[in-house]
């Protein structure tokens, strides 16, 4: 199968260099999400988080994954695979010395790509470490049932951004489609092909 021909969103982190390569692909009865990514040599990936209804599975291809699970520190080198199941509290970053390249899948894709596509246009829409806040927040809310973030406690977060989406409604800040994250243009990756076929 030539890889050019079948299409993949790509996201890129302006500040911390990390890429990822989305498509959603048939497997079996399911949708499964086919991820590839790269992180540069020490940096951190994304912060504390929380999958509700998808598991993630992925293989390091080069480079080394360091990563907490529900606790619980690992670390994954070359070869070997790593396994979040839904509902695990986890995050991962690249501590090693070479450019860390991992692939996998999440399964069943529920939104995940959806949600990575509007997380990195938010990002990137902000100085580093400070995401617009106004669209961070519509962000949440929208994806409260099957995505979370954890930068502060769960009940807290959701009156908060409450608050702030009403603020931010008021002001006229998601009027339109021409702003950070809007679900309008965050429509997730393309279809790709189911394994064995061929273009």
């Amino acid at each position: 199968m030539d890889e050019r021909k079948v299409p993949s969103l790509i996201l890129e982190n302006r500040h911390t260099g990390e890429r990822l390569s989305l498509r959603r692909v048939p497997h079996g009865d399911e949708l499964w999400l086919e991820l590839n990514g790269s992180l540069p040599p020490h940096r951190e990936g994304p912060p504390m988080h929380i999958h509700f209804l998808e598991d993630e599975e992925g293989t390091v291809q080069s480079g080394t994954l360091s990563a907490v699970i529900d606790g619980r520190q690992l670390t994954v080198g070359r070869g070997e695979a790593i396994l979040i199941p839904r509902g695990a509290v986890h995050r991962w970053w690249n501590a090693g010395d070479e450019p860390l390249e991992f692939g996998g899948h999440a399964k069943p894709v529920v939104d995940l790509d959806r949600y990575l596509q509007a997380v990195v246009e938010i990002i990137n829409a902000g100085p580093e470490g400070r995401p617009p806040l106004f669209y961070i927040a519509h962000l949440a809310l929208r994806h409260r049932h099957t995505q979370a973030v954890l930068i502060m406690p769960p009940l807290i977060q959701a009156v908060l951004f409450r608050a702030i989406v009403a603020v931010g409604t008021v002001l006229g800040r998601y009027r339109g489609d021409d702003w950070p994250g809007c679900p309008s243009r965050c429509t997730g990756a393309p279809m790709g092909l189911e394994e064995g076929q061929t273009v």
